[in-house]
C-alpha cells in the first residue's frame, strides 16, 4: 500500500457535486492499493499514521500525533499512486489492484483507522470521479510505501 498523508486545516471530497466526506483539522490520506497488499500492510499503516508526530506542540515543533490532537481523517482511494512512468509518456497502472481486490482492503483500512483513532473516518467513493479540496498546513506531506518501509 502506498499513502500520501497531508496535514490539513480542512479538506473535503465530492462526487457529482455532492460532498461525501469533509473534515476540519486533521489528515487527508490518499491511498493506493496493490494486488499483494494484505492485513499486515493495513496494520502497519494504521499504527504509523495515527502515531505520526506531525502536528505542532506549544513550542511550534512537530511533536504531536493525530491521537494527541483529536484531529479528523479523510481517506480517498487513488490508484494513480502506483503509476509507473519509466517508459514513454503514458503512465502504466499495472501495479494497482483490481477493484475486487482493492475495495475490501480499502474498507478494512478505513475501519482500522476508525478504531485506532476513535473517530469516524470520512471518505470519498471508491472508483468514483472525485473532486478533492484541501488546505495543507505547513505544508506537511508524508509519503509511506509499505513495500519500502518493511
Amino acid at each position: 500500500m502506498k499513502v500520501v498523508i497531508q496535514r490539513v486545516s480542512e479538506a473535503s471530497v465530492s462526487v457529482e457535486g455532492n460532498i461525501t466526506g469533509k473534515i476540519g483539522r486533521g489528515l487527508m490520506i490518499l491511498v493506493g492499493i496493490e494486488e499483494s497488499d494484505n492485513e499486515s500492510d493495513i496494520e502497519y499503516l494504521t499504527k504509523k499514521i495515527v502515531n505520526l508526530r506531525i502536528f505542532d506542540d506549544s513550542q511550534g515543533v512537530m511533536n504531536i500525533s493525530l491521537l494527541d490532537t483529536g484531529g479528523e481523517i479523510l481517506l480517498v482511494s487513488q490508484f494513480t499512486l502506483h503509476a509507473q512512468t519509466k517508459k514513454g509518456n503514458r503512465p502504466s497502472y499495472i501495479k494497482a489492484a483490481r477493484p475486487e481486490t482493492a475495495i475490501p482492503i480499502y474498507e478494512k483500512f478505513k475501519k482500522s483507522l476508525t478504531i485506532a483513532s476513535g473517530i469516524e473516518v470520512k471518505s470519498g467513493i471508491f472508483g468514483a470521479e472525485m473532486k478533492v479540496s484541501l488546505v495543507n498546513e505547513g505544508p506537511v506531506t508524508i509519503i509511506i510505501d509499505t513495500k519500502e518501509e518493511k
